[in-house]
């Protein structure tokens, strides 16, 4: 039998598999997250008709005769280029601008996507499309917990945060040299106890000479003991004296004790009007979770009704030294194989991994023009190859008819 009509048989065989790659692309052009497919082809082996030969002195080398007996697939690649962010307006969609996977796990197994669509579920836990857990990193004492692997994420709704105690106030600001001696000027800020009550604190500045101020802190509520009055003594505007660690303490039986330092040690006296204010203070009021937002490095951050921005998880992104060699399971996902290699979970925007864009979605990276033309590339082989088939089998057709 001829060999062309077998290899027209391959050519054919080939071809079906690039447009059948083709065709998944083009199904998947709206896929968030979905990579394309390439299909690459290698020949098959050749027969040998003659072998190559050496120059003699008399005659030049010959090359080698060999017939090819057609081709076949080689490789369905996919193809890890960036696709394009689309802007949803959703909290919960995130696209990944640059390397690196999201990782899932169904309890048993983990797997990797770039479809960033998660959702929450009745236990306020991350989850993809499939139910899948997002992982991440969890949170101990406000601060990322690198150290305890990943596991997974839990944003829940109407999540509170306790009070916390005020220790710390700094003071700054100017008080004014042109100020007449016997004239004040006050700050009022609130502090919290350690059972979330607030209690307004007081402080007078008062010029008693030049360059000389007399501070008085107090409360309507309490007696304050410790530092509650003093004085701060200006040179070339500056202060003389470190007024940094003043340390307070309310002193009320009916409530929890706050002890707390107040910094006057940034304050100056210059010529113009005075400024002094409440610049720093730390503690807070409880409160409930009223919403949440990803930043480009994976940190969930929670805005709670008393104004508090707490951090409630890391989100882990995973990259490979071979994207191309992880296997595809369906539902945007994709599993460790043999040539994959270990993935290298970490936070994104560190070690090569790409960072985060909240309220997007990655699309697919399929390019519907390419797949066209491709797809008439493949149709013309394809139909090369069939001819090829045809006139093979006509030749045999004559062959038969020597024999009439």
């Amino acid at each position: 039998m001829l060999r062309a009509m077998y290899s027209g048989i391959s050519g054919i065989s080939g071809f079906q598999t690039k447009l059948d790659v083709i065709g998944n692309n083009i199904a998947n052009v709206n896929t968030a997250g979905f990579k394309k497919g390439r299909t690459t082809f290698e020949d098959l082996v050749s027969q040998q008709m003659a072998g190559a030969s050496t120059p003699t002195d008399n005659r030049g080398g010959t090359n080698p005769i060999q017939v090819g007996l057609g081709g076949t697939t080689a490789t369905v690649d996919t193809v890890h280029t960036q696709g394009s962010l689309q802007n949803t307006g959703r909290d919960l969609d995130l696209g990944i601008s640059g390397d690196g996977f999201f990782v899932v796990n169904d309890g048993l197994n983990s797997f990797y996507t770039r479809a960033g669509n998660f959702y929450l579920d009745q236990q306020g836990n991350l989850v993809n499309s499939n139910g899948y857990l997002v992982q991440g990193y969890g949170i101990v004492d406000d601060e990322v917990d690198e150290a305890g692997g990943i596991g997974p994420l839990n944003i829940s709704s109407g999540a509170t945060i306790p009070p916390v105690a005020t220790t710390e106030a700094d003071i700054r600001g100017n008080l004014n040299s042109g100020t007449e001696i016997g004239e004040s000027r006050d700050v009022r800020f609130y502090v919290v106890d350690e059972i979330g009550r607030e209690h307004l604190i007081e402080i007078e500045f008062t010029k008693s000479a030049n360059n000389l101020w007399e501070y008085s802190i107090s409360s309507d509520e309490f007696d304050i003991a410790g530092g509650s009055t003093g004085t701060l003594d200006f040179v070339s505007g500056n202060l003389t004296d470190d007024l940094t660690n003043i340390t307070l303490q309310l002193n009320d039986p009916n409530i929890e004790d706050v002890a707390f330092e107040i910094d006057f040690s940034q304050m100056t006296q210059y010529e113009r009007p005075s400024s002094a204010e409440l610049y720093n203070i730390n503690g807070n009021l409880d409160g409930t979770l009223e919403s949440y937002s990803v930043s480009p490095k994976g940190e969930i951050f929670g805005v709670f009704s008393n104004g508090q921005v707490n951090i409630l998880g890391q989100i882990a992104l995973a990259t490979f030294n071979n994207p191309g060699g992880l296997t595809k399971t369906g539902q945007n996902l994709y599993q460790l194989s043999s040539n994959s290699g270990v993935p290298r979970i970490g936070f994104p925007g560190e070690g090569g991994r790409g960072e985060m864009t909240g309220a997007t979605l990655e699309m697919s990276n399929v390019d519907l023009s390419e797949e066209f033309t491709e797809m008439i590339v493949a149709q013309r082989g394809f139909q090369a190859n069939t001819r090829i088939i045809t006139t093979s089998d006509e030749i045999l057709q004559e062959l038969v008819n020597l024999k009439r």
